[in-house]
Order: structure tokens, then C-alpha cells, then sequence
């Protein structure tokens, strides 16, 4: 069963291919994403996140959600030695990390239902389970930054997360919080990890670092990229092979 939705501006679309699907958890899962749209968009008035830029919330104010996604956003900042940081210019975005934790919160909501074969993807972000419908690996194309038409990498997963971070789809909206700087070293950058939330706030953080991402990724063994550089070029971490289809 296959449902899709257009939630936080952007595609969803959740597979589940085990039998008898019920219709409904598959539709609890769109309404906790538009729940998160509800409390974390930048573009909402009403969102607890304007709220918060707007002066309006005190941090004794903010809900238990909130204060969890800052203090994750905050531990990111550290891991990455700053290039990972929410705020720009007094206000804080924390969507470099939402999507990502989203998705793999809708993941938990399907697994504690019993499905075990599921895809849940957010505008390319992806958290993969189990197997597809013909029993084998999901299979996840890569993007061409410079052509979305094409695919420049099919890799197959089974349980990991994957995400992609870029301009080529939404322009310069990536800043280098060390230099304040508009981000463009490279086009893309797409991170394979153990979920879609460790994959996503590390690729954002990893397009900030341009092509020195992959010495970064390299020292984390549960991590592995792929970097398309302006030149049209691609670089991979040296475990990223294990998951090449193409």
C-alpha cells in the first residue's frame, strides 16, 4: 500500500509492502508530519518555531518536542565542530534536522504497528525497512544536481537511512555558520547512515564543509557519502561502495 501527500511544502510518499496494511496507520504517520509542519515551519505565523523567533515564547515556554529538537540541533552544532547550527542572522531553523527526525519518528510509529517492509521518504530524504516488494533492497537514486532528470547513483538499502542535502532544488539557502557565507563548493551531498535522522543532520552540516566533508565522514565508520562537486565530479567515502547498485 502506497499513500502520498504534499505536507511541509514538499512530497511524501509511504510504501509498506507487508500483507494486510491497515490504512490508517499509514494515515496516522501524515498527520504527525503535519503536525511537525504545524509546530516547526519557518513559513507559518501560528508555528511554535515564528513563535520563538517572533519573541513571542520564552524558552520555559517552549514544549517538550522543542526543547528536544534544540538540544539535539545543539549536540549536532558540537559534533561538527560548528558547521551545524540553527541560527542565522537572530533567527533559528532547526530543518536542517526535523525532516530527518520526522521521518524516522514515523518509522518508529509503523515499526511499533508491526510492519517490518516500509519506505517513508520527505523530498528525498528516506528511511528505508526490511525488503521491497520483490524481496530485495530498496533501491534509492541519486540525483543528478545539475540535471534532475538523470540519476547518477543507484544504491540499495535495507534498514539505513539516506539524505541529500543541496541549492539545486530550493537555490542559495545553505549559510556556513562559521563564515556567514552562502554555501556552494559543491552541489550535493548525500549521506548514507544506520537512519534518515543521522543522515540528514550530518548531510547538511557535510555540504557546509564542502570537499573537506569526506575526511570528516571518513573518521565516522557508521557514515558513508557521496559528494558531487561544482565541477561535476563525484567523490565517495571509501565504505561507500557497499551500497553501489550503479
Amino acid at each position: 500500500m502506497k499513500e502520498e501527500a504534499i505536507i511541509m511544502g514538499m512530497p511524501v510518499v509511504i510504501e509498506v509492502v507487508d500483507p494486510e496494511v491497515i490504512n490508517s496507520d499509514l494515515h496516522a504517520v501524515l498527520n504527525y508530519f503535519r503536525d511537525v509542519d504545524e509546530q516547526f515551519s519557518t513559513y507559518k505565523e501560528t508555528s511554535e518555531i515564528s513563535q520563538i523567533n517572533d519573541g513571542k515564547l520564552s524558552p520555559g515556554e517552549y514544549s517538550l518536542e522543542m526543547k528536544k529538537i534544540l538540544s539535539l540541533c545543539e549536540h549536532t552544532k558540537k559534533e561538527t565542530n560548528g558547521y551545524f547550527d540553527i541560527e542565522h542572522k537572530g533567527k533559528i531553523d532547526p530543518s536542517g534536522l526535523v525532516k530527518g527526525y520526522a521521518i524516522w519518528k514515523g518509522a518508529q510509529m509503523l515499526l511499533k504497528n508491526g510492519y517490518k517492509n516500509f519506505y517513508i521518504e520527505i523530498a528525498g530524504d528516506i528511511q528505508t525497512m526490511g525488503l521491497n516488494a520483490d524481496h530485495e533492497p530498496w533501491r534509492v537514486g541519486i540525483e543528478n544536481p545539475f540535471d534532475r532528470t538523470q540519476i547518477i547513483k543507484v544504491v540499495k538499502l535495507s534498514g539505513e537511512g539516506i539524505a541529500t542535502s543541496g541549492t539545486y532544488i530550493r537555490g542559495n539557502h545553505i549559510y556556513n555558520p562559521l563564515t556567514g557565507e552562502v554555501s556552494h563548493e559543491v552541489a550535493s551531498v548525500t549521506v548514507i547512515a544506520k537512519n534518515v535522522y543521522e543522515a540528514d543532520r550530518f548531510a547538511t552540516a557535510a555540504f557546509v564543509m564542502g570537499r573537506g566533508a569526506l575526511e570528516f565522514i571518513e573518521k565516522k565508520r557508521e557514515l558513508s557519502a557521496l559528494l558531487v562537486t561544482q565541477n561535476k565530479t563525484t567523490i565517495k567515502t571509501s565504505n561507500f561502495t557497499q551500497f553501489e547498485l550503479t
